[in-house]
């Protein structure tokens, strides 16, 4: 019996050290998951920029162009 009573008790122990060492990984995989969202985010939001100011250059060049011509 005292073996099977030692048996348990470091069972339970790996089983605690497993818990513990699952809960930190699901914690920091959600919190990767969360900064690639706002990475996401802000990389959608840069595009954005950068196509406003392809076409504001792209306006800017065409009025150069008529200036300098005429």
């Amino acid at each position: 019996m005292a073996k099977k009573d030692k048996l348990t008790q470091v069972s339970v122990k790996i089983g605690s050290a497993l818990g513990k060492a699952d809960k930190e990984a699901r914690l920091k995989a959600r919190k990767v998951a969360e900064a690639s969202a706002v990475a996401k985010e802000e990389l959608h939001a840069i595009s954005k920029q950068v196509e406003v100011l392809k076409e504001q250059l792209a306006k800017a060049s065409n009025r150069l162009k008529k200036a300098l011509s005429s």
